[in-house]
This record gives structure tokens, C-alpha cells and sequence, in this order.
């Protein structure tokens, strides 16, 4: 089953179910979540195609659970209605999961090989994570031939992932209240905390041409995003790092200042976008005064988190963090 989210649907969503019809593995059905109410009716020869109506904007995380719960599928994928992929995407990830006796009996996610539209550089190779909590995409802006080998990687981005449903059966789905971004990272932690890894599979392939529901550089992005990172952190991070949150985060602030001064990095975007330095101090603090109001509910969702974790988070979250100075200026 592949599951697409979409809000503002129109030509984006129908070049991605296109791609879709284009696939040489053809045994799956698609849903896709209309949570704008903009999607017309839509029949495909190619594949069956259910649409799911909530009646308002869930959210991404809320979006792709009405979907795994609408289907019986072992094998789940999620989809942006930005990203397009090639022919033999689906046969590949596929490929990537079939069973193989006493190997890969633990990898519950697999990650595909994302390209920019415009240029043809690595969007994602899977993901990597930093100390305060933020995620980031693995190899962003170089070429694909540096990653064209398949290895293990820490988890998958959510505009293309595939995931198996017996690992979602042991660490629930996506937490919802994220409403958008890091919900992926939220779920790929607690999966590698249940002992589920996540394999990068090269030859699946899918070209991103990024949205623009929430804004490339807007406030409500930036809220959402640093808000949802310290909800990961609480949630999933050891306590001798979570401990540290406010000094990484800090460190990270200091490094997106230098950024800014250097006009480099997402910051330095943000600023250009029109937004002041004192309206990025108050979200700041909105969003520090709101992960302190949320601590105690935080708490107890990590208590659950970790009560059935068989695997300890920390080592692998050095061996696959980026330093913050580069976080700050990517």
C-alpha cells in the first residue's frame, strides 16, 4: 500500500500517481489522504486508488495512520504528492525486503535514493541527526554516484519510505500530535529502539520537487520544526543527552548566527524571507515556553516509549549525527 498525503493536490499529486502508472512492479493500491478537500474523484488502470476525505488538515503523521489502518498491506509506503518515482522505484524497495532466510530478519524501513528535481543532486540517502534533536537529510547537494552503494542508515525521510507493518505493529505508528515535520524522525528512532533497522536502497529512485504547504522559510515551518525537535528529543534521546538539550541547542543557535552573518544555511534564508531578528527571538521563546508547558506529558510518552526498547539509542545516535556547525550552515 502506498499512502500520499496531499492538501493543495492539483498537478503535483497527478505527475506523482502518473509516476505511479510508470512502475514495473504493479501489485499495490494507492490511498491518498485528501486533507485540503481539493482532490477530485480519480480512477487509474494501472493500480487501485482509494481516497480518504478526513474533512480537515490532520496533518502528515495523522494522514499516513488513516491509511495503514484502512489497509491490510505487510508492506507500507509513504509518499509525498511532490516526489515522482522512476519505473522501477517500487520493484527495487520491494526487491530490498524480500525474504532471505537468517538475513536482514530486523530491518523494518527501508530508504530510497531522492533527487531534486532542479538538479539532479541528492535530496536524501536516508537520514542523519543532530544532538538537539534535529534531523537532516544524508548527502544533501552531492552528486548520487557518492552514494550508489547500499548500506544501513539510521532511518528514512517521509517523502518516500517504506515500511514493514509487523515492525509498526511493535512501536505504534506516527505520533500525530507533530501535525508536520519530525514525525519521521520520531518513528525512525523508536523503530531502531525495538531493534529495527533501516537499509538505503540506491536503486530505488525518486525525484523531489518540494511543496510549498507550509512555506519554504515560513514562521509556521520554523515553529513547527523546532517545537517537533525537542518533542524528539524528550521522547527518544538518552537522558545524559537530554540533559545537554539546552547547551546543543544553543550551540546550534550560535552556529545559525555565524550562518546568517555568512548568508549561508536555512537561517540565513529565513532572515532573507522578511523575518526580523526580534519575531525569531519570540518564536524561539514561544516554542521553548511550549515544550516546557508540554515536559510532563513528554515525560510520560517517553516512559512508554521505553518501556518495551530492547536497543540503547546513544551509540547509534553519535555514529550517525551531523555536527550542529554543519547543521547550522546546510
Amino acid at each position: 500500500m502506498i499512502a500520499i498525503p496531499t492538501v493543495n493536490a492539483g498537478e503535483p499529486l497527478d505527475s506523482c500517481l502518473k509516476a505511479l502508472e510508470r512502475q514495473t512492479f504493479q501489485d499495490f493500491e494507492v490511498i491518498v489522504i485528501d486533507n485540503g478537500g481539493t482532490v477530485n474523484p480519480a480512477t487509474s488502470s494501472a493500480f487501485p486508488l482509494r481516497i480518504i476525505r478526513p474533512g480537515h488538515n490532520t496533518g502528515f503523521g495523522a494522514a499516513i495512520n488513516l491509511a495503514i489502518r484502512a489497509s491490510s498491506s505487510p508492506l507500507i509506503a509513504c509518499l509525498n504528492d511532490d516526489a515522482e518515482p522512476e519505473p522501477g522505484c517500487l520493484e527495487a524497495l520491494v526487491l530490498a525486503c524480500g525474504p532471505v532466510p537468517g538475513k536482514d530478519a530486523r530491518v523494518g524501513m527501508y530508504a530510497p535514493l531522492i533527487r531534486m528535481r532542479d538538479t539532479g543532486l541528492i535530496d536524501s540517502a536516508g537520514m542523519q541527526i543532530a544532538l538537539d534533536g534535529s534531523s537532516r537529510q544524508r548527502g544533501h547537494g552531492l552528486a548520487p554516484e557518492r552514494f550508489a552503494e547500499s548500506d544501513e542508515v539510521l532511518f528514512p525521510g517521509g517523502c518516500c519510505a517504506l515500511y514493514r507493518r509487523a515492525a509498526l505493529a511493535e512501536t505504534g505508528l506516527f505520533e500525530e500530535s507533530f501535525f508536520l515535520y519530525c514525525e519521521d524522525t520520531d518513528l525512525g528512532l523508536r523503530l531502531q529502539r525495538h531493534g529495527w533497522t533501516c537499509r538505503y536502497v540506491p536503486d530505488a529512485r525518486v525525484t523531489h520537487r518540494y511543496s510549498a504547504s507550509a512555506g519554504s522559510f515560513s514562521a509556521l515551518k520554523a515553529r513547527l520544526v523546532e517545537r517537533n525537535r525537542v518533542r524528539v528529543a524528550v521522547r527518544n534521546f538518552p537522558l545524559a543527552l537530554l540533559i545537554l538539550l539546552p547547551v546543543f541547542s544553543a550551540v546550534r543557535y550560535f552556529w545559525q548566527f555565524v550562518a546568517v552573518l555568512e548568508r549561508r544555511g536555512a537561517a540565513s534564508s529565513f532572515v532573507s524571507s522578511g523575518n526580523s531578528p526580534v519575531s525569531i527571538l519570540r518564536l524561539l521563546a514561544g516554542v521553548w515556553l511550549e515544550s516546557l508547558r508540554e515536559l510532563p506529558s513528554l515525560l510520560r510518552q517517553r516512559r512508554g516509549i521505553a518501556e518495551n526498547a530492547r536497543t540503547p539509542i546513544g551509540a547509534l545516535l553519535m555514529k550517525y549525527r551531523i555536527p550542529l556547525r554543519d547543521l547550522a550552515r546546510a
